[in-house]
């Protein structure tokens, strides 16, 4: 004996019931088989809404009838021959006669009651398993239609009722057993209660009736037939990277069941699981899949969590209040009043200081659990022992599921880190002494990401997933792309991170695209994107919730540096090319770290101070181990160094500068550089990270450049440099005469810094630094006569993209 169920989607039209003919006479073949089929797919839902319309005097539930009658019409039409279709459609027909009589009548009366719900819904399984077991006929298959209401008997109640299972399993018992043939069709869903009134099994039910005929017939087997191929390790309409789950136990599928797993309907699984009988999960509309098998054991396969689920709409209520310290029965009475509303509690959690009392219910009944709940202790909210029903809505649970998660330690603290490393908070936290099912209330909008997360978190060995949205494509910005693109394959193979663009913005224009931009095509798509506006941009960027987001500042400007605490306070990191946010006010600074740190985030930026060379990190490493900086002398503009080891009074020094530009060593104005501005800001950023409280205005710039060259537009400042040649060539000659070269070199010396142009003598460290190259002398309490020394190219749009690129795999190891 075999019991198989369809459901909705399964025979939502002639075209797939042609399916289930095929996939149960396939079956039938091997043994005697039961067919429990829901309605054709949406029917229940049309009916229950033209029953809802009739009872609010909404004329227009007559046009959902006419849909509903012309869909069964149309079933029978196609797949019954001509010959035979007229007495099948005499029975739809007076079915539908029935069903407008019954709106009618609620029309008149104004009011759907329980009762009326339930027979209204009943027409949808009544009428499908009808013409489907005609179907079967029609192809030459014996097939015996039987009405689930003479089988299936409730205790008087409506919508969800309760099953008399001694009635009903002697009921099942006596049908079957005779000379029956050896294929059953029957409704799934409805029942009848001891005065043959209709009731229905709740939505989903008709999974419940397969179970309640497989447990009464002691079957082999019961297969629930639906639209995918398997119970699933996460939604796939939140993850991509869902995948079937072979095989779980009962009480796996239970609990998943019961946490938003819309593939089996909870209460299924109790009949069968009694009996011992195996349950598969297949799909209609790919047969050949393996499908899901729930039985008593499962193999591990190395999955210490099964599944991870959710249910949406969720409110939590709070009941607290001093006066609850110490004093039984509160729990007590807060459960009654629920009760009493026929309010079902999801979730349960009480402080051990015992003055709250929190619960979690669907968002529909909170209106009426706040009224019963404040009737229910109105004495004590009046003394004010008691506050009134605190309700918090807009949330969802989200559950790990798994048996053999209770002797694994660590997977609720791996679970809570995950969600916590991309921001996503914890409003409340249930977890059964079992251990199978971890249950945390979130805000609904975190559930997608939340998911994701922790999906990669318990199933993805291959590849984590990390979100960028890069502002600025300039040299820099179009060199780290590059970048991305070239490395993409190695960072999948060796790091295991599948690293996206999911966002662009430059001076123009701005682009974000969820599943990724084409790296070969960027260009075009940002072109093609809205107009810029970087608030915008980062507020899109914050509205998709992506996990792993960080995000990349390859500008030089102030606005966007402006925005990085609106992301470290979502818990996006941030990397920044741009050196305005760290060089900024020491307040600011020091609150973007704290943010950082407070949200779970990264603030990274390594290329504010030589492009790619690793100085902040080995500075930060240098002091993370208890090391103390004395002194630090350092040459750090690589333009500066690009330009006086270039110059040599054989031609002017406005060529040399220009010839910096033109090779993209200095920044948009090269003032910034020459004038010292931009080495006092990287001096003050090593000093910070040094631990100094500095600010620029504490820094002494001895500056070479004259004041005429700091007026006026940049040509106007080659205008400048060309008249100042004399000035110039006297300070080469100065330094050329005593045997030296001239740097321009920060000092940061216990607690004061400065930067200028200094006379370097070959024996000096700084001498042999050649082109555009950087270096940095720590002097620490470990490093006394001879500096931790980090020398290298220190500008440059390949090295710098580089920097950025080293930032975010960083970052990405959060």
């Amino acid at each position: 004996m075999q019991v198989l169920k369809f459901g909705g989607t399964s025979v939502a039209n002639a075209e797939n019931i042609s399916k289930v003919i095929s996939i149960v006479q396939a079956a039938a073949q091997k043994d005697t088989t039961v067919v429990v089929v829901s309605a054709l797919g949406g029917v229940t839902d049309l009916l229950l809404n033209a029953a809802a319309l009739a009872a609010e005097g909404n004329e227009t539930y007559k046009e959902k009838l006419v849909t509903i009658e012309q869909r069964h019409m149309d079933a029978v039409k196609q797949l019954i021959p001509v010959a035979s279709q007229s007495q099948l459609l005499s029975l739809v027909k007076k079915s539908c006669n029935e069903i407008e009589d019954i709106c009618s009548g609620i029309f008149l009366l104004g009011e759907l009651t329980a009762r009326s719900r339930d027979r209204i819904g009943s027409y949808g399984e009544w009428l499908s398993s009808q013409i489907i077991a005609a179907a079967f006929r029609a192809q030459g298959t014996a097939a015996e239609w039987k009405d689930s209401r003479e089988l299936i008997t409730t205790n008087s109640a409506f919508t969800h009722a309760e099953v008399d299972f001694s009635v009903t399993n002697t009921k099942i018992a006596a049908f079957f057993t005779g000379d029956y043939s050896r294929l059953f069709i029957l409704p799934g869903f409805i029942a009848a209660d001891k005065n043959n009134i209709t009731t229905t099994l709740g939505r989903g039910g008709s999974d419940y009736t397969a179970a309640i005929l497989a447990s009464a017939l002691q079957a082999d087997v019961l297969e629930i037939w639906t639209d995918v191929s398997g119970m699933m390790t996460a939604d796939p309409r939140l993850t991509g990277n869902a995948r079937i789950i072979p095989s779980i136990t009962y009480q796996e599928a239970m609990e998943l069941s019961h946490f938003g797993a819309k593939v089996i309907y909870p209460p299924t699984i109790q009949p069968v699981m009694n009996k011992g009988i195996p349950v598969w999960i297949k799909n209609t509309f790919a047969p050949q899949d393996p499908g899901t098998l729930i039985e008593s054991s499962a193999a591990r396969n190395g999955d210490i969590v099964r599944g991870i689920s959710s249910i949406n709409n969720i409110a939590l209520l709070s009941l607290e209040g001093s006066g609850m310290v110490g004093i039984p029965g509160f729990s007590k009475r807060l459960f009654e009043a629920l009760s009493s509303e026929k309010i079902n509690v999801i979730l349960i959690t009480q402080s051990s200081s015992e003055h709250s009392i929190c619960v979690a219910v669907d968002a529909a009944s909170a209106a009426r659990a706040k009224q019963a709940v404040d009737a229910a202790f109105a004495n004590e909210i009046a003394l004010q022992k008691v506050d009134p029903l605190l309700i918090e809505s807009d949330l969802s649970i989200v559950a790990l599921v798994g048996e053999s998660m209770k002797s694994h330690p660590g997977i609720s603290g791996r679970m809570f880190s995950a969600m916590g490393r991309n921001g996503v908070n914890v409003r409340a936290i249930a977890q059964g002494s079992s251990e199978k099912n971890i249950s945390a209330v979130i805000a609904t909008r975190d559930v997608r990401k939340a998911i994701n997360v922790l999906h990669e978190e318990f199933f993805e060995t291959t590849y984590k997933q990390v979100n960028l949205f890069i502002a600025g494509t300039g040299n820099v910005g179009a060199k780290l792309i590059g970048q991305l693109q070239q490395q993409a394959a190695v960072l999948s193979q060796r790091l295991r991170l599948q690293v996206r663009v999911a966002g662009l913005s430059n001076s123009r224009h701005r682009l974000i695209k969820e599943e990724g931009i084409d790296l070969g095509k960027w260009r075009e798509e940002l072109e093609a994107g809205q107009p810029a506006d970087i608030d915008q941009f980062v507020s899109e960027a914050i509205a998709r919730n992506l996990r792993n987001s960080i995000f990349v500042d390859v500008t030089a400007n102030e606005k966007v540096a402006s925005v990085y605490d609106k992301l470290l306070q979502k818990s996006i990191s941030v990397v920044a090319c741009n050196k305005i946010a760290a060089s900024s006010a020491y307040e600011n600074y020091q609150r973007l770290k704290e943010l950082a740190g407070e949200f779970n985030s990264r603030f990274l930026f390594e290329t504010n101070v030589g492009a790619g060379l690793p100085i902040i990190g080995t500075l930060n490493d240098l002091t993370h181990s208890g090391d103390r900086v004395r002194r630090i002398d350092a040459v750090l503009s690589g333009t500066l160094n690009f330009v006086f080891n270039h110059y040599d009074g054989s031609r002017p020094f406005a060529e040399v500068v220009r010839q910096a530009q033109d090779e993209g060593y200095t920044e948009p104005d090269p003032r910034l550089d020459l004038s010292g501005t931009d080495v006092m800001r990287k001096i003050m950023i090593l000093a910070r990270e040094a631990g100094e409280n500095m600010e620029m205005e504490q820094i002494t710039n001895n500056s070479f450049l004259p004041a005429s060259c700091n007026e006026g537009s940049v040509e106007d400042f080659y205008k400048a440099l060309a008249k100042e040649e004399p000035h110039f060539r006297a300070l080469y000659e100065e330094a050329k005469a005593k045997g030296c070269i001239l740097k321009f070199v920060a000092c940061f010396d216990q607690g004061s810094a400065s930067v200028g142009l200094r006379h370097i003598d070959p024996a000096h460290d700084l001498y042999h630094l050649y082109g555009k190259d950087n270096i940095v002398l720590f002097y620490t309490d470990r490093y006394t006569d001879q500096p931790m020394v980090v020398k290298g190219a220190g500008a440059g749009a390949a090295v710098t993209a580089s920097g950025v690129f080293a930032d975010i795999i960083r970052a990405c190891k959060l």
